[in-house]
């Protein structure tokens, strides 16, 4: 498989699993989400699907850059990339503990252990591929904002 080829499947991958996410939330964000108390920075709804849209993207094309260097260092590049599957599964958990259960709470929980694991993922992809590094710097970015947004939420709603 060449670059684009593994950038496009990875990017593809990561869409796919952001688009069940969104069907987690679809049904809440028409009923359960609207009767919540937000705090005033939090952004209208039609921001967060071409927000998360993009960072899939960033976050396929880092990935698939780390997977071409397979060739170079299979073990450190099998590491970084399961990191990224794992910390990709805890993005879509986080979306069904939050929307589908409709618990905050546990949602928060869930979200540093997210935080902590995109920036493993971070640290893993930078040290293979500087480019990758940085293209997960704004989901981090993104993540730490959300984090804020989700205490505030569980906390206004407590």
């Amino acid at each position: 498989m060449n670059k684009i080829t593994r950038i496009l499947t990875v990017v593809v991958t990561c869409l796919v699993i952001g688009y069940f996410s969104g069907v987690e939330t679809r049904s809440s964000i028409e009923t359960w989400y609207p009767t919540l108390i937000k705090p005033s920075f939090n952004p209208p709804n039609w921001v967060f699907a071409p927000v998360w849209s993009m960072l899939y993207i960033m976050m396929g094309v880092a990935a698939g850059l780390v997977w071409d260097r397979m060739d170079s260092d299979k073990e450190t590049v099998k590491r970084a990339l399961l990191i990224f599957a794992i910390q990709l599964a805890l993005n879509a958990l986080w979306s069904y503990l939050f929307f589908g259960l409709h618990n905050p709470m546990l949602a928060g929980i869930e979200i540093v252990l997210l935080w902590l694991m995109i920036y493993e993922t971070y640290a893993h992809f930078s040290k293979i591929n500087k480019v990758a590094g940085y293209l997960i710097l704004p989901y981090l970015a993104w993540v730490s904002f959300a984090a804020v947004l989700n205490a505030s939420i569980w906390f206004l709603n407590r």
